[in-house]
């Protein structure tokens, strides 16, 4: 990059995007990507509803989150960034999501795909790191996974990975089992057999 004729992206570069794209600015730099896919949206959606009953809703859990799919968030360093799923607790933000989000995450969940794999797990991971995050999750579809990670020291410990079949309790929503059997979609049936030649 040319630092000397390099100009910070601004809303009107998002703007300007088609509708079938979505972008973030993080640290002056527009980076975009294709709007997630169907699978991709279900996962994104089935890990919100097991936490926005019993973390936002209070119902099954202790409540006191805000949890919140695709929020738009806009920081000194990123004119606009948009996880997957993000989690706020109600302590460090009263009056709940309004308008654009001023306030770091105290959770970030992403949902890994072939479009975003590499963007998601080095420059928006070290982005969260740094302006600090203090839990972070990615699912991974294909691996039928989640990892689980919380900030030490400006870093990511890496708390557990966990598989498609396993039932967890994951920093910070520890209070309420997710079975993550139920995240992934049915596998394809087997094709019938074709008639004997």
């Amino acid at each position: 990059m040319d630092h000397a004729t390099f100009r910070p992206a601004t809303q009107a570069d998002l703007a300007a995007l088609p509708e079938h794209v979505k972008g973030e600015i993080v640290d002056g730099v527009l980076h975009t990507q294709p709007r997630p896919r169907g699978e991709h949206s279900s996962i994104e959606g089935m890990a919100f509803a097991d936490l926005h009953v019993p973390f936002q809703r209070g119902r099954g859990g202790p409540g006191g989150w805000w949890i919140v799919v695709e929020p738009g968030i806009e920081l000194p360093r990123a004119a606009e960034f948009s996880p997957d799923v993000a989690g706020w607790r109600r302590a460090r933000m009263p009056g709940g999501p309004k308008g654009r989000i001023r306030i770091v995450p105290d959770w970030i969940c992403e949902v890994l795909s072939p479009s975003n794999r590499t963007y998601d797990l080095t420059i928006k991971r070290r982005f969260y790191a740094e302006v600090g995050v203090q839990h972070l999750w990615y699912i991974d579809p294909d691996a039928r996974t989640l990892t689980v990670s919380r900030l030490h020291e400006g870093h990511w410990l890496e708390l557990g990975v966990y598989s498609d079949s396993d039932r967890v309790r994951a920093e910070p929503f520890e209070a309420v089992e997710i079975d993550l059997a139920e995240w992934w979609p049915a596998p394809e049936p087997e094709p019938e057999p074709g008639p004997a030649p």
